[in-house]
């Protein structure tokens, strides 16, 4: 009985320390993650993950980063242009898919990309003429078709590639990409140093932070350009989407679709998206300025105070019940019904892009500002700082 005895001390010291051995290591191993988490030069694998897409013809390496959160969303982002590549969400029996349009190849982006999925700068949409006049000097812009500048010009921000830096936050997935456009870039002046902050939340949000400083005097008009399609399937157009627009009026356009300078109310017109409605149900409606766009291709005043950070557009997918709310501080949003999609272009899964496949909802200042006194202003000064902040939730009904 005493022998038994004795040979239990050693057999329960055994168990006993091995038992703290296993604490410490759980402990390491935790302590290890938590380091991962909070150290900006590595990824938590579960939340980000860094792969290559391919390089430029000068070698540059261009890299995807795809952000995570734990409902299941994933935000695919490559280096080149910042653009959207990939974009999943629910629909209202949990379901994920891909709902932005977009290319599986940097080849294809290369080839002639109608700005899918892209950061667009240094000024998005269009500046009448390729010219603008600050402090008495006209500056000369690369025009479109020899008629107007768009997006920035002939390699504005979607056509560079940015650097990236990717971290897990208490908040979510985050990558910050940056680019410094040299003075008299695409004919624009300042050297202007600009960082777009992607955060993908636990709560199926996208935040988009733009910010931006000059050593020059100079204009600054940011915005995101995915094309959404929120059926998941790419065959199909968007004007089975409802869709809201938090606005009262809506910029009229000339023939070359630059402001005329007119705030139009929207009441009695096409344009009234104020209670939401489908986007096709008007839209072939005989009207001068949906015949000038081909459609929807028109800038909307939002009802929202300068800077107020509010709901300025919310579409919805009645057959999958997505829904996406679109948050903005800008005081307008572009909303683009993908009118001249023509087929040409290669979609996933072996088909193609036809017309109005997606719709763009871009939030910005107006178009032509520069050129249009009574529009709010996009001047930057050296020592101010530009920034912008829009937030994309997803939804279900």
């Amino acid at each position: 009985m005493e022998h038994g005895h004795e040979n239990n001390v050693p057999i329960f010291i055994f168990v006993f320390l091995l038992t703290l051995l296993n604490l410490g290591c759980k402990k390491s191993k935790k302590e290890s993650q938590s380091n991962m988490i909070t150290d900006n030069t590595q990824m938590d694998s579960d939340s980000i993950i860094k792969t290559t897409f391919g390089a430029m013809p000068d070698g540059t390496q261009v890299e995807k980063y795809t952000l995570k959160n734990p409902k299941g969303m994933e935000v695919d982002v490559i280096t080149y242009g910042g653009i959207i590549t990939r974009w999943t969400a629910p629909d209202k029996t949990g379901k994920y898919e891909d709902v932005v349009l977009g290319f599986d190849d940097l080849k294809s982006y290369l080839d002639g990309n109608p700005f899918f999925g892209a950061l667009v700068g240094r000024y998005c949409n269009r500046i009448a003429k390729g010219k603008f006049n600050l402090d008495g000097k006209t500056y000369t812009l690369a025009t479109n078709n020899g008629e107007n500048h768009l997006h920035g010009g002939l390699k504005g921000f979607d056509k560079a590639v940015w650097k990236a830096e990717a971290k897990s936050t208490k908040k979510g997935s985050v990558l910050e990409l940056t680019y410094t456009s040299a003075d008299g870039e695409e004919g624009y002046p300042g050297k202007l140093d600009v960082k777009v902050t992607y955060t993908l939340t636990d709560d199926n949000e996208l935040e988009v932070l733009y910010e931006a400083k000059t050593d020059k005097a100079t204009v600054v008009n940011l915005t995101q350009h995915s094309y959404f399609n929120l059926s998941g399937n790419f065959t199909q157009s968007v004007l089975d989407h409802e869709l809201f627009l938090n606005a009262g009026a809506f910029l009229t356009v000339d023939a070359g679709l630059i402001p005329t300078g007119e705030l139009k109310p929207v009441v009695g017109t096409p344009f009234d998206f104020t209670t939401a409605h489908l986007i096709g149900q008007e839209i072939d409606s005989r009207n001068e300025q949906l015949q000038l766009g081909n459609g929807y291709d028109h800038c909307w005043v939002l009802n929202k105070k300068e800077r107020e950070f509010e709901l300025g557009a919310r579409a919805y997918h009645p057959t999958t019940g997505r829904v996406l709310e679109v948050y903005t501080d800008e005081p307008g949003v572009q909303f683009y019904s993908g009118n001249f999609l023509d087929g040409t272009l290669p979609a996933q899964k072996g088909s193609i892009y036809g017309k109005r496949a997606g719709f763009c909802l871009e939030t910005q200042h107006y178009p032509d500002s520069p050129n249009q006194p009574s529009f709010p202003s996009v001047r930057l000064n050296p020592g101010e700082a530009y920034t912008s902040k829009t937030t994309f939730k997803f939804l279900t009904k």
